[in-house]
């Protein structure tokens, strides 16, 4: 495209493309093809050289920065003649190898060019900035182009699916992976954006109705989400703490029909701790900036977090975050959503309830191992928002009624199993009502008008590899691991296969990424999660008992499972599993408890009469581990499965949601954007050589565009699946 052709995408234009001058600039300054090179380097990962001389198999070359070094021929990659600086497309390189997409990458990125075609899928960089290339004018610009007749663009991605879905009738899928804090939130914003714009939906709605457009209302499910599921954590200041599936809905003609959400595993346990450098939900902090002071009057709380204890462990302000102008957002988000006013009050009643429930005190009776309560301010304060008695709730609280058989009996509690239970109902309730928003806002974005396709855009939390990794990061890392596959399969397998049926003479590749005896260890009878699954049928069953299982199937005959390296100073681990992304050491304790999810049944019981009609609602069904083991153990082994059936532990409702995902994902065509994160310090620009690398050899991006140039018919470089 010429400057002038350039001039449609307005301010965006400089940071989507080089100018025709520098193009020019580049084609006709001298380069040696002989001579330049890259090298490795122990701390940059590879630098730029030119070859000074050449002894059999090893050279001496001089590095960028003046230093000479000597490296095997072996390790030396010829550098791609200046015509192909910055380029577009990957896969276009003459030389094609880790250093030429990393340096690509960093050369395009310093320009705030920060999307770049990788063969088949997109790689966009964190710019840590604003950049304006997503306003309207840039919208208009990518409508209708074909992937090589505009910029690299999360739109060009967008609008390539909604062509295809419309030329080829098929539902397409947009995944939009990558760590935290790499920007996939902000891109999946962007698809809605987009298709907000280009199809927005004809039909008028009652002029009497408050609630917004389809078009407003799919926009507006960000900011009610991310105030309940979005976090400060070390890495970025808005992580969304949940996965999430956003179908969009299209009529027979293209124009927005209706969407719907599915989420995936809400980071709970932030509800009452949080480390050091983070925060807790928005939402407590976006109550407390007075923004809306009835409603501090309404929940009976002060403006100041140290006030609760829940909610102050780590840090109580962000500075990119203005918490009272998000609080005016997520408020009119509910009305543009058509929550009505009980509704929104409720909800803010149970978020200030769970911080009253952080201060609630107990203290060991005298001479008994029984707790009661030390004060009840705020036992009072809570039962009064949540509908309850207060005298209730601290009875069962300190004595919980259990079923042992058929029979009812009264269990004592000391000061620390209070204090869990009142922790474990927090997060419980804070989960429950964040998945009632959930079908909430999928009942306001369901306008019954007729579907026929949809586009589905999943952003989802990346692979985990932290210095202490527990129940939650192998959940995490076992749907990356399901996620790689998918793409592996869609990008090696069936591509392959499709040549064959065409009549392409081909000799089949094996990549050797095959994932699946990783999946098998976690998914399969006898895996991970199958025998815990076991363990926690077992009363008498513990972590160790869980850890021998572990040892006794895997250790020494699956290569992915090991021990982990002990090394000093390190977190404790109890095993180690061979990931696609690296080996991960995980740390067994509580997975049992946290598997079952044991809630304290006797206050349950009170949520279930509860005045508060939504408080009522979440727990209407809950079942329990213990009362469905009480009741299998009482009536024996013919009703187990009937009374057992209703109660799902975390990790098999999180495998039925998988593979939910996984079936919805196969019936689509997709596209995929990979999001990395440049640096560790959230620096506009900087580039950390080392922590790209890893995520590019991570997510398959290297291995993309190498199958690209194995002899792909050269439809595959341009997206163009299917020969029409």
């Amino acid at each position: 495209m010429t400057d002038a052709q350039m001039a449609e995408f307005g301010a965006a234009a400089p940071y989507l493309r080089k100018s025709e001058r520098e193009r020019l600039e580049a084609q006709t300054r001298p380069f040696d093809m002989k001579k330049e090179c890259f090298v490795p380097d122990p701390e940059e990962e590879y630098v730029k050289g030119t070859i000074i001389s050449r002894d059999g198999e090893r050279a001496s070359c001089e590095t960028e920065r003046g230093k000479t070094v000597t490296v095997k021929e072996a390790d030396i990659h010829p550098q791609n003649p200046p015509k192909f600086d910055k380029i577009e497309d990957m896969a276009m390189f003459t030389f094609l190898h880790e250093p030429a997409v990393l340096f690509n990458l960093k050369e395009r990125y310093a320009a705030w060019m920060i999307y770049t075609y990788s063969g088949l899928f997109c790689v966009t960089i964190n710019p840590y900035k604003w950049l304006p290339v997503y306003n309207q004018e840039v919208v208009l610009a990518y409508r209708g182009k074909k992937r090589s007749e505009a910029p690299p663009h999360i739109f060009s991605i967008s609008d390539n699916a909604y062509q295809y879905m419309l030329a080829d009738r098929e539902n397409q899928s947009i995944l939009i992976t990558g760590e935290s804090g790499a920007g996939k939130t902000v891109n999946t914003k962007r698809v809605i954006q987009y298709f907000a714009s280009i199809a927005a939906g004809g039909f008028k709605r009652d002029p009497n109705d408050k609630r917004g457009t389809l078009e407003d209302q799919i926009i507006q499910c960000n900011p009610a989400m991310e105030a309940f599921g979005n976090a400060k954590t070390i890495r970025n200041d808005n992580s969304s703490r949940f996965g999430k599936f956003i179908r969009i809905h299209f009529g027979a003609t293209g124009k927005l029909a209706s969407a719907d959400i599915e989420t995936y595993l809400l980071e709970k346990s932030r509800v009452t701790f949080q480390l050091k450098a983070e925060r807790d939900y928005h939402i407590f902090y976006q109550i407390l900036s007075q923004k809306k002071p009835e409603l501090l009057e309404m929940l009976l709380i002060t403006a100041n977090p140290y006030d609760y204890a829940y909610i102050s462990q780590g840090e109580t302000q962000v500075a990119s975050i203005n918490d009272a102008d998000e609080l005016m957002a997520t408020d009119e988000a509910f009305d543009i959503l058509g929550f009505t006013q009980e509704e929104k009050n409720s909800i803010y009643k149970l978020t200030g309830a769970i911080m009253h429930y952080g201060n609630m005190k107990f203290k060991q009776k005298q001479r008994e191992e029984q707790a009661e309560a030390d004060g009840t301010e705020d036992a009072d304060k809570s039962a009064y928002l949540m509908g309850l008695n207060s005298a209730d709730l601290i009875k069962a609280l300190c004595h919980p009624r259990v079923k042992v058989g058929n029979e009812w009996v009264t269990r004592g509690q000391n000061v620390q199993q209070v204090y869990y239970a009142t922790g474990a109902l927090s997060k419980a309730v804070y989960e429950k009502m964040f998945l009632w928003m959930v079908v909430r806002i999928n009942h306001s974005l369901d306008t019954k008008q007729p579907r026929q396709y949809f586009i589905g855009v999943l952003d989802i939390a990346g692979f985990e590899i932290f210095e202490f990794n527990t129940f939650e990061q192998l959940c995490i890392n076992f749907t990356n691991e399901k996620l790689q596959q998918f793409f592996n399969h869609h990008m090696f397998v069936l591509e392959q296969e499709e040549y064959k049926k065409e009549g392409i003479e081909w000799t089949f590749i094996d990549f050797g990424m095959d994932l699946q005896a990783c999946i098998d260890l976690i998914e399969k009878p006898m895996g991970i999660m199958s025998i815990l699954e076991e363990e926690c049928m077992f009363p008498k069953a513990s972590d160790t008992t869980f850890k021998a299982k572990l040892y006794d199937n895997h250790l020494g005959k699956s290569a992915n499972f090991q021990k982990p390296r002990i090394v000093k100073g390190k977190p404790e681990a109890h095993f180690a599993l061979v990931h696609y992304a690296g080996t991960v050491d995980y740390n067994i304790n509580n997975w049992l408890v946290k598997n079952k999810d044991p809630l304290n049944e006797t206050v349950v019981g009170l949520y279930q009469k509860s005045t508060m009609k939504l408080l009522a609602h979440l727990f209407a069904n809950y079942a329990g581990a213990d009362s469905a083991m009480a009741d299998s153990s009482a009536s024996g082994k013919k009703e187990k499965k009937k009374k057992g059936s209703t109660f799902q532990t975390v990790s098999a409702l999180h495998r039925e949601n998988l593979n939910k995902l996984m079936t919805n994902l196969r019936s689509t065509h997709p596209h995929f954007v990979r999001c990395i994160i440049p640096n560790e310090t959230k620096t506009p620009g900087a580039m950390e050589n080392p922590l790209v690398m890893h995520q590019l050899r991570c997510n398959g991006v290297l291995e993309g565009i190498r199958i690209c140039r194995k002899g792909f018919p050269n439809r595959i470089l341009y997206g163009d699946f299917k020969q029409r």
